[in-house]
């Protein structure tokens, strides 16, 4: 069958897994708050989704939980707040105990399949902030944002760690396959 005018090409021929990806939830846990963001299905960018006002330990686990359930992720990236020399803060001891309680209203509510995983979030809220300025956002508007903003950065730092070590992974595959082709020959 011969077309006039229709452009043709070759479709490549997909042999891996197939990976059905959900999406991430990141968490900017504060005192007062806890900023919010989530990634898109590809799990490229991350959005800014909310700030919860803090009201206990329990119910704010609940509402996270919740959202998670709602937009269908199986990932939470809690910012981990380190100090410079990269000792634990007492900050830090906080963010764990959420994520202890997380994982334990998972179990007693059954929820499977979620992996709670750790990012590093030094300098996150300055580089929000920065960038809140930058986009000449009002000091007052900056204080209502300002967590949403650094759950986004922390998301993203996780996402395009993840790219870098799937693409890490492909290409040490493909390495090893080209060495296994040359051996053969």
């Amino acid at each position: 069958l011969h077309v006039t005018g229709v452009q043709t090409c070759a479709l490549p021929i997909f042999t891996g897994e197939i990976h059905i990806s959900m999406k991430a939830i990141s968490l900017d846990v504060g005192d007062k708050t806890i900023g919010v963001a989530l990634s898109d299905a590809l799990m490229l960018t991350a959005q800014g989704l909310m700030t919860i006002e803090r009201i206990g330990i329990r119910k704010d686990a609940d509402k996270v939980l919740a959202l998670v359930k709602e937009h269908g992720c199986d990932t939470i990236v809690m910012g981990l707040p380190l100090n410079l020399d990269g000792s634990d803060s007492i900050q830090t001891e906080k963010v764990r105990a959420f994520r202890t309680m997380l994982e334990n209203k998972m179990k007693s509510n059954a929820i499977k399949g979620v992996e709670i995983v750790y990012q590093d979030e030094r300098f996150t809220t300055k580089i929000a902030e920065s960038v809140l300025i930058e986009a000449d956002v009002s000091r007052k508007k900056r204080k209502d944002v300002i967590d949403k903003q650094a759950a986004v950065i922390i998301l993203q730092s996780w996402l395009d760690r993840q790219a870098f070590l799937r693409k890490a992974e492909e290409e040490k595959a493909a390495t090893e396959a080209e060495a296994d082709d040359g051996e053969e020959e």
